[in-house]
């Protein structure tokens, strides 16, 4: 349990998941640190630098982390990364000349996160599997349940549950490849040394070595390197690592806010699960709040502006680098990954619980769909020689009557009015005239759509694994 006599950050232990929060602890960038030293000791130890008992040695401690003792020395030192050396170096007794040779401090922090974003990307990719799985077999399951679709935030004409699920699905799964590529792409710094010109390491092992010191790291970390760096990697992929992650939230917040509006009970359509022993209110003892839905806006509002920070980021980094990108990075790297960590997890729960109000769903439709009709109805009678003209104010004058009787509470009396309309009639038999008003003719062909989709990012998901 974090301490709570001081300040904890809500995603020391609130949001994201145990397994996030391991791999942006200090502790574990310390374990990445130690062996981004030994790999480079491995290579060096090839064009013999140093000797193979060195190298074994910084392997022996390589995860024996003394937090306690780097804590004390970094007081003294101001300096994390060579406070990690001398605590690293009080372990090695035959290794500890070696550590960091050649080095600058980039070589090492810049690698690790990388090494980091990688496996957090990994972590994600991996929970995508489970929500998409979850979110196709709703589309599948509610792919023919007609509901009121909205305009505007006003009742617009008939659509499924299930294609609506499936505009989320297919959002979701355009994320997954994009974040997918992405990840395939990242790139280390490699060893450059403190401009980028690898110029300490030419010192060591002579320029002609320098490909081959270069291609082997590359090969031993599985990490491949940008062939030009400054100091450090290109600030501009953390530009693209966070707007693709920005992009994630964007979905989820679309569905969150979604659900917040059809959860309201003048709609009460869907709501997200409650638990028994929930409370919604402190004050008002019958609410049930969409408070998952919330927190997954709140969250990604907030991940919505990690780009803009990256972007400054790219475009601050002076000449072969400044250090005024070093701080927030330590904040909104974990930040933003920690935030997708606890999207998909919130997500994957409102799925597993969703409440599907069938009831208010034929509620609504009763109510408003009858007006989305009349365009089926116009065209009908168009088709039998109807003037358009005439029949649309026809049309238009039922529909106001029929909004008054809706305001008031009453069923909507749409059918019966035009049923009674000669100047209607005349040209659609009643019984047509039936059917034109049915919702579930008029839905075109959604459900085959949603039901498509569906089975396409299945069959993407199973190829994956």
């Amino acid at each position: 349990m974090p301490d709570f006599s001081t300040y904890q950050s809500p995603f020391s232990w609130r949001y994201g998941s145990v397994e996030m929060r391991a791999l942006w602890s200090e502790y574990y960038k310390r374990i990445v640190w130690r062996r981004l030293w030994v790999a480079l000791a491995e290579v060096q130890a090839e064009f013999d630098l140093v000797s193979p008992e060195q190298v074994a040695d910084l392997r022996a401690h390589m995860e024996h982390i003394d937090m306690e003792r780097v804590m004390q020395i970094e007081a003294h030192l101001k300096h994390d990364l060579m406070a990690e050396i001398r605590a690293f170096g009080e372990q090695c007794k035959i290794g500890a000349g070696i550590i960091h040779l050649g080095a600058t401090s980039m070589d090492i922090k810049d690698n690790a996160d990388i090494i980091r974003i990688r496996e957090s990307i990994d972590l994600l990719l991996s929970r995508f599997v489970g929500v998409l799985q979850i979110l196709c077999d709703k589309v599948e399951e509610w792919a023919d349940m007609p509901v009121m679709a909205f305009t505007h935030l006003q009742p617009a004409e008939p659509s499924t549950l299930g294609y609506r699920l499936a505009s989320c699905a297919q959002d979701l799964f355009t994320d997954w490849i994009g974040l997918s590529q992405l990840r395939d792409d990242i790139r280390g710094k490699g060893f450059k040394g403190s401009v980028g010109t690898m110029a300490s390491y030419g010192e060591l092992i002579g320029l002609e070595n320098l490909d081959r010191f270069d291609e082997q790291l590359s090969r031993n970390l599985n990490l491949e390197f940008f062939p030009v760096t400054s100091q450090v990697y290109p600030r501009k992929q953390d530009y693209q690592i966070a707007s693709a992650l920005a992009g994630l939230g964007a979905t989820l917040y679309k569905f969150g806010f979604d659900l917040r509006i059809l959860q309201s009970p003048p709609i009460g359509e869907l709501s997200e699960p409650f638990g028994s022993q929930q409370v919604g209110s402190s004050a008002m003892p019958f609410k049930r709040n969409p408070i998952q839905s919330e927190k997954m806006d709140s969250l990604a509002r907030m991940l919505a502006q990690y780009p803009r920070i990256a972007w400054d980021n790219a475009a601050h980094s002076l000449l072969e680098n400044t250090l005024d990108d070093s701080a927030n990075r330590r904040t909104y790297i974990p930040e933003m990954f920690l935030i997708c960590d606890e999207l998909l997890i919130t997500f994957f729960n409102i799925l597993e619980g969703l409440q599907v109000n069938v009831f208010s769903i034929l509620r609504n439709l009763g109510v408003y769909a009858p007006f989305a009709a009349t365009e089926r109805v116009l065209l009908a009678a168009c088709k039998e020689g109807a003037d358009r003209q005439v029949l649309h104010e026809r049309l238009r004058m039922h529909s106001l009557a029929a909004w008054k009787s809706v305001q008031k509470g009453e069923e909507n009396p749409l059918e019966e009015y035009l049923k009674e309309d000669p100047d209607i009639t005349c040209y659609v038999e009643l019984q047509h005239l039936s059917q034109l008003m049915n919702v579930r003719q008029h839905l075109g062909n959604a459900p085959e759509r949603a039901r498509k989709i569906a089975n396409q990012i299945k069959q993407a998901i199973q190829v994956i694994n």
